[in-house]
């Protein structure tokens, strides 16, 4: 499977980010967060649905909401939408089967959520392998 989703982040409605990995961070997590729900919030007024995704420079970012959380991807534009769309499905079945029970009585610890990217890492791109591979 190609892996096309560059940098992920999972967060609550309210934007309190619970799991990122993110290779490049040009802002600091919680304010990604913040920024994400609150852009989520100002889109489900215009439109129903919210916001399912939007484009910035080379990078495509995808919002899927699930639940109480909003799972963000972002990809190269070079990529199917499709495929990040399918692959993020994936992550979020897969971060639900694990911590179900978890969120049953969550007390908003998250470090619960650490060791999740050894479940998805199928899935991420590593833009360092990525690099060595073209040597």
């Amino acid at each position: 499977m190609t892996k096309a989703i560059q940098d992920l982040w999972i967060l609550t409605s309210n934007g309190i980010v619970v799991f990122n990995r993110v290779f490049d961070a040009q802002l600091k997590t919680q304010l990604f967060g913040a920024l994400m729900s609150a852009l989520n919030s100002f889109a489900e007024q215009l439109a129903e649905g919210g916001l399912s995704n939007f484009e910035l420079s080379e990078k495509r970012f995808i919002i899927m909401k699930k639940k109480a959380f909003l799972f963000v991807a972002n990809s190269s534009k070079k990529i199917k939408e499709k495929k990040v769309v399918e692959q993020l499905e994936i992550i979020s079945e897969t971060f639900f089967e694990k911590y179900n029970d978890n969120l049953v009585d969550w007390d908003y610890d998250i470090a619960v959520f650490s060791g999740f990217e050894k479940d998805i890492g199928d899935s991420l791109q590593d833009p360092i392998k990525e690099f060595w591979k073209g040597f």
